[in-house]
């Protein structure tokens, strides 16, 4: 891999042991591999499933990104440090991806946004990937666009629960809502208090449709849950929904890790 030009932002990575507090630069231990799917209407796309590094994942992540139009990819924060911390600390399994026309240092994903119809494909293949590489107990991890596409295209039966976070409603219709109401299986939707787009109490007023939805408000949360304190708070409630009796997640670890860090490169 040829260094990047002056200017562009390197990732710089060195080994550690701790203890240590695990913070926004923590890469806990797993078995990391770069995977490619392939969507029915014949696009491949890149991304990275992460697994426990020595035992068989008891659940599984499937993420969605939230709107590649506004800066999102496989590599957005929360699920970056979702791949980062669950393999370890919760034995679970990140499968995180782009979209079709998204780039990420894994690279790009062939085809070009197309306003949640042609991501219905995307959505099929990680599922399929799922499915395929027997993972176990699969929920969809919607953030922002990403629910939306969870909630209109997450429905093959592999799928066993959805979890929502800062959901707009924008793409989706009353209708998705009203399949999943007859569906039944799980839905938990995050909610900011602060969120540009869904507050809690409308949250909780459009999600009624389905019964079984659980809105959790978050308080002082933002759209894109910035800060370590939002981070933890949605890793624990995403963990106690996939692993049901786990967390809280440890927020210190005593052995070796990975410190990840962002520079610009000199010269």
């Amino acid at each position: 891999m040829t260094s990047p030009p002056p200017g562009q932002l390197e990732t710089v990575v060195t080994a550690a042991e701790g203890p240590v507090e695990i913070g926004p630069t923590t890469r806990l231990p797993a078995r990391r591999e770069d995977v490619e799917l392939h969507t029915p209407d014949g696009l491949r796309l890149v991304g990275e499933l992460a697994l426990p590094p020595e035992r068989d994942p008891v659940a599984t992540l499937v993420t969605l990104h939230p709107l590649p139009t506004h800066g999102g990819y496989m590599d957005s924060h929360v699920f970056l440090k979702a791949s980062w911390r669950l393999p370890a600390l919760a034995d679970v399994a990140v499968l995180r991806f782009n979209l079709r026309g998204v780039t990420s240092p894994r690279g790009t994903s062939e085809g070009r946004f197309d306003s949640a119809r042609g991501e219905a494909n995307d959505v099929a293949a990680a599922l399929a990937y799922a499915e395929d590489h027997e993972l176990p107990h699969v929920a969809v991890l919607g953030w922002s666009f990403g629910t939306d596409l969870a909630l209109m295209h997450a429905r093959a039966p592999v799928v066993e629960r959805l979890v929502l976070l800062s959901p707009p409603l924008r793409f989706s219709t009353d209708d998705d809502l009203a399949f999943w109401a007859g569906d039944g299986r799980d839905v938990l939707a995050l909610v900011p208090e602060h969120d540009d787009y869904l507050q809690p109490a409308e949250a909780r007023r459009r999600f009624a449709a389905v019964p079984q939805a659980q809105v959790v408000g978050v308080d002082d949360a933002k759209h894109l849950w910035v800060g370590e304190p939002h981070v933890r708070t949605v890793l624990d409630r995403v963990v106690a929904a996939v692993v049901p009796g786990a967390g809280p997640l440890p927020t210190s670890w005593d052995g070796p890790y990975e410190r990840v860090t962002t520079r610009v490169r000199r010269g």
